[in-house]
């Protein structure tokens, strides 16, 4: 199964069954979260006037490097966010509204409420096997 599967990407294994709705809701869906970021980043740059190809670039290459950094970092989420965000700059503004907003609360109970659906898949699934 192993084989089969690490072509895809990493394999993470649970100890508990239940677990994989949590799985489902946090890896599965996780790409669909990761481009609405993208989304949300194309259209600021079109509304600030920067070409389309290079504002997908740039969003992407950024979300990559991102990503690339918190793999490779012992640091927490939190502390590279703070390592990045300078008091009063430009991305302490962004994260500020971000936070104003309710962002992070959003993507939480967004990913409990894919757990929750991922749940009642199972159970209907279940019910009707």
């Amino acid at each position: 199964m192993e084989t089969l599967l690490a072509p895809t990407g990493e394999i993470v294994w649970v100890d508990r069954e239940e677990a994989l709705d949590a799985v489902t809701a946090l890896s599965g869906s996780g790409p669909a979260y990761v481009f609405l970021v993208i989304e949300a980043m194309l259209a600021a740059a079109r509304e600030m006037g920067l070409p389309a190809v290079e504002a997908k670039r740039l969003a992407v290459q950024t979300l990559a490097g991102a990503a690339a950094l918190a793999a490779r970092s012992d640091d927490p989420p939190e502390t590279l966010r703070r390592n990045v965000t300078s008091p009063g700059g430009t991305t302490h503004a962004a994260i500020a509204l971000l936070e104003q907003r309710g962002v992070k609360t959003a993507f939480v109970e967004a990913i409990l409420a894919a757990r929750d659906r991922a749940r009642e898949l199972g159970d209907e699934f279940g019910a009707s096997a």
